[in-house]
This record gives structure tokens, sequence and C-alpha cells, in this order.
């Protein structure tokens, strides 16, 4: 039965994210970037977390939503699953995603997402990769725009800890931006592989860290201490 649900989520999630992106690259071009955002991603997302409510079972529980603060931060974001990429595009608008640049080359989907303006990088280069991401999140933040990104780089299942990369602390010291960090136990209901298991997500997000005047190390050490704390929490809750 997890199975045929989790079948019946990628038989819908699929064909929405086709019709959607074909639709957003015909018309989304013309908005702002504001409503742009919200119209690409604000609404795909929504509708693809909500099917998956649906046929999955799996719904989310958020504590500190009211510290993330109305100008724009950087959000550090703990990554166990395709879950915590769709539900971060929910928690502000409009928001740049660090990204693989070949992920803009996937036909409709990449070509939509490329509208509203995510910082795509080229990883087979990291010191390029890292002055490129400084230079596109300065300008982002500049734009009224939050920064998205994954710290430990890839996936990792629940109870792993990665290498904690300093991109978001290094763009956090050159421009003095707040930091958020978010703490979630998606991997628990959206495990590696292809069945999803029916219960809640819980998230948890710290409070803004002010950065002003400190350096990429010391916001990096902070920042991973309050998420692996974080995530010891939460991934005992199964």
């Amino acid at each position: 039965m997890l199975a045929l649900r989790s079948l019946l989520f990628y038989v819908g999630y699929v064909s929405v994210t086709v019709v959607w992106a074909t639709l957003s690259v015909a018309v989304a071009w013309a908005m702002p970037l504001r409503r742009r955002y919200d119209f690409i991603i604000g609404c795909w997302t929504r509708i693809a977390l909500w099917w998956l409510r649906v046929t999955c079972g799996i719904s989310v529980a958020v504590q500190g939503l009211e510290r993330i603060p109305p100008q724009p931060c950087i959000f550090l974001v703990k990554h166990q699953s395709t879950w915590e990429t769709l539900w971060m595009q929910t928690l502000a608008s409009p928001q740049a995603t660090l990204i693989k640049r070949e992920l803009l080359y996937i036909p409709f989907w990449g070509w939509a997402f490329s509208l509203v303006r995510p910082i795509a990088i080229d990883r087979s280069n990291p010191r390029a990769a890292l002055r490129q991401f400084i230079e596109q999140g300065r300008d982002r933040l500049r734009r009224g725009m939050y920064i998205t990104l994954f710290p430990e780089g890839t996936r990792l299942p629940p109870g792993a800890v990665g290498k904690f990369y300093r991109g978001g602390a290094a763009l956090a010291a050159a421009t003095a931006a707040p930091v958020v960090v978010v703490a979630h136990n998606a991997g628990l209901r959206w495990p590696r592989g292809f069945t999803k298991k029916p219960g809640t997500i819980t998230v948890e997000i710290s409070k803004p860290f002010s950065m002003d005047g400190a350096n990429s190390n010391e916001i990096n050490s902070l920042c991973e201490s309050w998420l692996n704390a974080a995530m010891a929490r939460l991934e005992h809750q199964e």
C-alpha cells in the first residue's frame, strides 16, 4: 500500500511539474521578480506538498516561524531528501537557492527555474565556485532575495553528519546578512528510495544569528553546532 501511494504521488508530482514548468516558461518571464517567484515556485511547491499530504499522509509541524527576519537572510538547511528543497521555497519570498549549474539545463523545469534567479555555480572548480557564490549572493541580497543553501552539500541519511562547507558563512561574513539555520527530520518520512512513510515532519528554525564582525570560521562553527544539536533532538522523534 505504501508503494502504491508513493507511485500515485509521483504520477501527480511529475505531471504537475511538467505542466507548470511549461506554463511558467510561456508566461512568467513578463512578471516582476516577486510575482514571478510566487507564480513559478510558490504555486508549484504548494501543489506538490499538498499532493504529498493527500497521497502519502506526510504533513509538517514547524517550530520557530516567528524567528524569520523580515529582511533577507541566509538560510542554512539540513539536506536529507527532496522534501526540504520543496518546502523551503514556501518559507519566504523571493529566494535564490544555490544549485548546480547543470540543473538549469533540464528541459522546461530548468528553464522555468532560471527565471527566478537561482545561484547556479560550476562545482568542478571549488575556489571559483565560492567566488561566484559570494558575488551572486551579494547581488541577490541587494535585490531583496533570501539565500538558501545546504551547507553539507549533499543528501545524507538520518543520523549522518557531513562536512559543513563554509560558503554560507563566507557570504554572511562578506555581507553582514543574518543567518538562520533550519533543522528537520524529513529523512524519516522521505528516505532515499521510492517509498514514502506517512507521518509528520518536524522542522526547527533557529533565531537569526547576527554576524556583523565575525569571520567565516566563527560563523560556520556556531551554525554547525546549533544544527547538530537540533538534529539530535528531531531524529529521536521516530
